[in-house]
């Protein structure tokens, strides 16, 4: 047996292997099924953090101070929101979204990127062929090479270039070598679906408009959770407080319960006066335990937000030093200003508004989608032929061409999928529009009851001073009262706890304050701004 039908007969029995295989179900191909453990292992070990902004440094931590001779932290509600915005893990997730979204920004103008391309192609044959004239069969033995360069590229009017160097060789014992060198130029033109630049270049802009929608994101994702932070941490300086007005109450109803118990042994009172007084210490410490609960939690929640992952501070080693205002502060004015504030700053009205031009101008290129797709191509080609590899190029300026005209027309009978395209663009659209008529209600409304909040926590302020002020003297007059025989200590414990719930309302009131006027701010798209955190230029630049 031959060589080359040896060779002949391998080929064919290696392509019915392969055929048989391909006919198996992928099912049963687990000889080929990689091991993707091991795969992502190494992936792991040569994981790098994407390039956004530096990672949370160690010196990212609260101010250490020396009190008492004891090394503490000390935190203020501004830097609380520093450490945040250094340290918050989910913030950090966050911040990615924008630069995943800008990468798809570049996969889109990566269409229009020309292209660089070459195939290489190796033929032979074995031929038995006849002579027409005297039928005497001959054997003709060939060989063909063929390779091609050239470069492609996509234009956003709808047009395909290509610009190709073709060289053909063919060799046979029937005829002499020849070489066909050829220079081509392909231009194909889309005159309806696909035509013009505003169809062409819409994905790039719907992927601009989703970059900024990541950044709008992110930014109202910023607001919330300085909000967030800011109230954890008024309430946490409310806790602390209330931790501070229980033990004092707690220290009162002690050293009553020890005066009555004195005088009852003198004496001078009934026995029974006894069992309100104790009654009252039992209340007072059963206060102050869920009080240290709520300070622990509290402490816990702004740690979270604030402290980088693996730092734990206990509760004696971190102290608030932002004291929430005491005076009744002005009356809050300009109402339709902030309303007219929120309506041009509130992040998520913006990006609604990007989402209205993303979809308006999806019903543009749906639109398109309806026409029929007819194409108009040319070809164009110089040609050189010789006997040799070298000449073929050499006689490209001769007189032999090619060239070629015509179109191409297609339209699906019916066209349904480009009706049903053009129907939901028109209904996203429609969305849309009324998604952004509802959120300006919405926005109008959280700037109202957020502006009504404050005014009420304003108001209470006051009250609650006056409340305090008049329990005091309530129970002074108490103590006179008891002092003289005609009062008894359960009224006496009576009007020290409503003293105790006047002081604890007082200190709620003016922490309640500071948390109505940031979520004002954050009503208004505005806390950022007044908390002196500046943006990106990019931010309002699509609008």
């Amino acid at each position: 047996m031959s060589s080359r039908k040896f060779m002949g007969n391998a080929a064919l029995v290696f392509a019915g292997i392969f055929f048989l295989s391909g006919c198996a179900s992928v099912d049963e191909w687990s000889v080929f099924e990689p091991d993707y453990s091991e795969k992502l292992a190494k992936e792991t070990d040569r994981e790098k953090p994407v390039e956004t902004e530096e990672w949370i440094a160690p010196e990212n931590l609260p101010t250490k101070v020396v009190r008492d001779g004891e090394e503490v932290y000390e935190v203020s509600v501004e830097e609380a929101v520093f450490l945040a915005l250094q340290n918050n893990p989910e913030l950090r997730v966050q911040t990615l979204n924008p630069v995943i979204a800008g990468a798809f920004v570049q996969i889109e103008r990566g269409v229009f990127d020309p292209e660089l391309y070459a195939l290489f192609e190796y033929q032979e044959e074995n031929l038995i062929e006849a002579s027409r004239s005297t039928e005497e069969e001959f054997s003709v033995d060939g060989s063909s090479r063929a390779a091609e360069v050239g470069i492609r590229q996509r234009l956003p009017t709808g047009t395909d270039l290509e610009l190709a160097a073709v060289q053909e060789q063919s060799v046979s014992n029937r005829t002499p070598e020849q070489n066909e060198a050829r220079l081509g130029l392909t231009v194909t033109q889309s005159l309806l679906k696909g035509f013009g630049p505003v169809v062409n270049l819409a994905s790039i802009q719907l992927a601009e408009w989703d970059s900024l929608i990541s950044q709008y994101e992110l930014w109202g994702y910023g607001e919330a959770l300085i909000a967030d932070v800011e109230i954890a941490y008024w309430r946490w300086v409310l806790a602390r407080r209330e931790i501070a007005i229980f033990e004092q109450s707690f220290a009162v109803a002690e050293l009553q319960r020890d005066e009555i118990e004195q005088r009852i042994e003198l004496g001078a009172l009934p026995e029974n006066d006894a069992a309100a007084v104790r009654a009252e210490v039992a209340l007072r410490r059963r206060d102050l335990i869920d009080a240290q609960s709520a300070l622990e939690e509290s402490r816990l929640r702004l740690a979270r937000m604030i402290l980088p992952d693996g730092f734990v501070l206990q509760g004696g080693d971190v102290l608030p030093t932002s004291e929430p205002q005491l005076e009744e502060p002005p009356p809050l004015e300009n109402i339709d200003e902030r309303i007219q504030l929120a309506l041009e700053s509130r992040p998520d009205l913006r990006e609604a508004e990007l989402r209205l031009d993303q979809a308006r101008l999806e019903t543009i290129v749906s639109r398109n989608g309806l026409l029929p797709r007819l194409d108009f191509f040319l070809s164009l080609g110089k040609t050189g032929y010789a006997s040799s590899f070298s000449d073929s190029f050499r006689n490209l300026d001769g007189d032999t061409y090619d060239w070629s005209i015509g179109g191409e027309f297609s339209y699906p009978l019916g066209n349904r999928a480009g009706r049903g395209e053009q129907l939901a663009a028109r209904a996203t659209r429609d969305q849309a529009l009324q998604s952004i008529r509802n959120l300006r209600r919405v926005i109008r409304t959280d700037v109202l009851l957020a502006a009504n909040e404050l005014e009420r926590t304003r108001r209470q302020i006051g009250a609650t001073a006056a409340t305090v002020e008049l329990q005091r003297q309530s129970v002074e007059a108490e103590k006179e009262r008891l002092e003289v025989g005609i009062g008894t200590s359960l009224q006496l414990s009576q009007v020290q706890r409503d003293l105790l719930e006047a002081e604890i309302e007082r200190v709620r009131a003016i922490v309640q304050y500071r948390i109505a006027q940031v979520e004002l701010y954050l009503a208004e798209g505005s806390l950022l701004e007044r908390r002196g955190i500046v943006l990106s230029p990019r931010f309002g630049a699509g609008r």
